[in-house]
């Protein structure tokens, strides 16, 4: 990582902190992702600087042993316990935090930080930095450029090593056997937090943290509300459930979405959108080549996606005027892709001086298109209203072409009817 940075530039990354879920009880700690790829350390209140250069040096900052503290709230590593775990060149106790800091900032010019959160760690840098300042007319020199640290971690991130790989096939294989496992138990009167449930049991069987990130379980209508969380209504004799959810593991998350009929048969309006975004699904992940870009990906699920609603009466028009006038936003208004790793939309950028960005070997990446006809939409066929599907895989880029790391969990009709239900 600190080859990545110029030799007078300092990453300076909070690893997070414990919140607050009612009155005195915490949420359980999750890291800072940027903070635990470099560290493998899941310790509260932990800072990590990197010095840059040929020869990068790190110090990193972590709670003090407490015997009372760690009878009520869990074991620390301390100073020394997070040495031997990260290999760091300089562990110290929080409390050094202060007076180490101005030292760790004199003589940088950059400093890499999370523009996006951590205010207080964001302040509290910023106020070192001008503590440096004030020294110098005693030649001290205070860093004159702030980065946001999701620029150069995403350079990091974007190709996964291989351990960072072997942790994210994990993640997606689990979260197969999740969605598999749910839909085998399937029938209609569940409630959508059964399902969740049942998902999320797979995971944490398995050894997982849990969810990488909250479990969409959406029935009827509800699959057209994109970030559907509730999971809390009782699902019909003839609805889809969408499912899109992801198993952590190692702070590597998979993400899948699925659409199963809850009584084991696609209605044939059902059978007519779960086709065409099939289709979608398939031609996006053939485009999902190296050298193409995200854009060229979203852009061929557009031609298939149009297509197949013109075909079905839920457009009218030609494929060309459709795309022009963005007429397929009504039924699919999000985006194709977004990169997978540590966090389920990744860090890394997009494009490069304005330029979309050649896919890579090694970069990995969600196809996800649907089609979401809310049951309020009078002006199209009434069997298509209510109806929301969105079929989701996680691929990683090789010079072969596209490897489906998501394959094991059944998307075909053939395989999803014979699935839903088997395990009743």
């Amino acid at each position: 990582m600190g080859a990545r940075l110029p030799s007078d530039a300092v990453i300076a990354l909070f690893g997070g902190a414990l919140h607050t879920r009612s009155n005195d009880t915490e949420h359980h700690f999750r890291p800072d992702s940027n903070f635990y790829y470099l560290t493998g350390l899941a310790e509260p209140g932990s800072i990590l600087f990197i010095r840059g250069g040929s020869s990068p040096t790190s110090t990193l900052f972590v709670r003090e042993k407490d015997r009372s503290a760690e009878i009520w709230s869990g074991r620390r590593p301390g100073p020394e316990g997070a040495k031997t775990l990260t290999q760091a060149e300089h562990v110290h106790p929080l409390s050094s935090l202060n007076p180490l800091l101005r030292e760790l900032l004199n003589g940088v010019r950059e400093v890499h930080i999370a523009l996006q959160r951590d205010r207080e760690f964001r302040e509290h840098v910023l106020r070192a930095i001008q503590d440096v300042a004030c020294g110098d007319r005693r030649g001290a020199i205070a860093p004159t450029h702030l980065v946001d640290a999701d620029v150069v971690m995403g350079e990091e991130r974007l190709v996964k090593d291989d351990a960072a790989m072997a942790s994210l096939r994990h993640a997606v294989s689990l979260s197969a056997q999740g969605h598999t496992e749910a839909a085998a138990h399937l029938r209609p009167g569940l409630y959508e937090y059964e399902v969740e449930a049942r998902l999320e049991y797979v995971f944490r069987r398995n050894g997982s943290s849990g969810p990488g990130y909250g479990s969409i379980v959406g029935a009827g209508d509800n699959a057209n509300i994109l970030h559907y969380v509730e999971n809390s209504a009782k699902i019909g004799p003839n609805e889809l459930l969408l499912v899109d959810a992801g198993c952590e593991w190692e702070l590597f998350t998979g993400d899948i979405t699925r659409c199963y009929p809850a009584s084991g048969t696609f209605t044939p309006a059902q059978r007519s959108i779960y086709e065409i975004v099939l289709a979608a699904n398939i031609a996006g992940i053939e485009a999902s080549t190296v050298g193409a870009n995200i854009n060229a990906i979203h852009a061929r699920c557009l031609e298939v996606l149009a297509d197949g609603m013109l075909s079905i009466g839920l457009l009218k028009g030609t494929r060309e005027s459709v795309l022009e006038r963005e007429e397929y936003k009504r039924f699919y208004m999000h985006r194709t892709s977004h990169w997978l790793g540590a966090d389920v939309h990744d860090v890394g950028t997009y494009s490069v001086a304005g330029t979309p960005r050649p896919l890579a070997t090694g970069y990995v990446l969600t196809v996800e298109p649907g089609i979401y006809v809310a049951s309020d939409i009078d002006d199209v066929p009434e069997e298509f209203r209510g109806i929301g599907v969105r079929i989701e895989d996680d691929i990683l880029v090789t010079p072969d072409g596209p490897s489906v790391l998501s394959k094991a969990a059944p998307k075909s009709i053939a395989e999803i009817e014979a699935l839903v239900g088997s395990a009743l």
